[in-house]
């Protein structure tokens, strides 16, 4: 190993970042076989990881959602009625608007 002492800067830091990248691959790849070990596992029993745990695969997700709300000073401004409502939203509630009236 280097002495750390004789290291310039430049030498430390791509050298911490090394480090980093060599930490996040092995917690990536720890995560995949622990993953993999846990389906197959499921499988064994006829049930599927995502059956078991309730969660949604990754990578699995449908398509774009639709709009349902639009701001009506700017038109541009939309949210899906899904999550946190935008301020906008927050915003014509407490003017007494209703969400129909912000409908698409």
């Amino acid at each position: 190993m280097n002495d750390l002492d004789n290291l310039t800067l430049k030498e430390l830091q791509e050298l911490r970042n090394k480090v980093e990248r060599a930490i996040s691959s092995f917690e990536e790849r720890k995560r995949r076989e622990a993953m993999a070990a846990a389906d197959a596992a499921a499988r064994e029993h006829g049930f599927s990881l995502n059956e078991l745990t309730g969660a949604k695969v990754a990578g699995r997700r449908g398509g774009k959602v639709a709009p349902k709300y639009a701001n009506p000073q700017n038109a541009e401004q939309t949210w899906t009625g899904r999550g946190r409502r935008p301020q906008w939203v927050q915003e014509a509630l407490a003017s007494g608007r209703s969400l129909e009236d912000l409908a698409i």
